[in-house]
């Protein structure tokens, strides 16, 4: 039996909700402790990005990376709508996430 492969795109943001950066992976819940540790370098890290807010799961990369690329030249209006419309109570979603069992996030 084929294995599945995820990937997902999303976006974190900073404890005040100020600044979104928005990145692609192949494991969600190693990216937020990534942000979270301070792995990464560079604007997430700069700016304390860290908080995930918002993603989508794909099963192809290329729609993922297609999808990343669309976010990322989108105005903070519209990355603010989007959120909104999925998480309407701009709740942090990294315990959540960290605390499922779902062998594929």
């Amino acid at each position: 039996m084929k294995k599945e492969y995820y990937y997902f795109v999303y976006i974190i943001t900073n404890l005040y909700k100020t600044v979104f950066y928005v990145g692609v992976t192949n494991s969600i819940k190693r990216r937020i402790i990534e942000h979270a540790d301070s792995r990464l370098t560079g604007f997430s890290h700069r700016y304390r990005c860290q908080y995930l807010i918002y993603y989508e799961k794909f099963t192809d990369v290329n729609s993922a990376i297609s999808r990343e690329k669309q976010l990322k030249k989108w105005g903070k209006v519209k990355k603010r709508d989007l959120i909104s419309k999925h998480n309407p109570s701009w709740k942090f979603l990294n315990e959540q996430i960290m605390a499922t069992d779902d062998e594929y996030l």
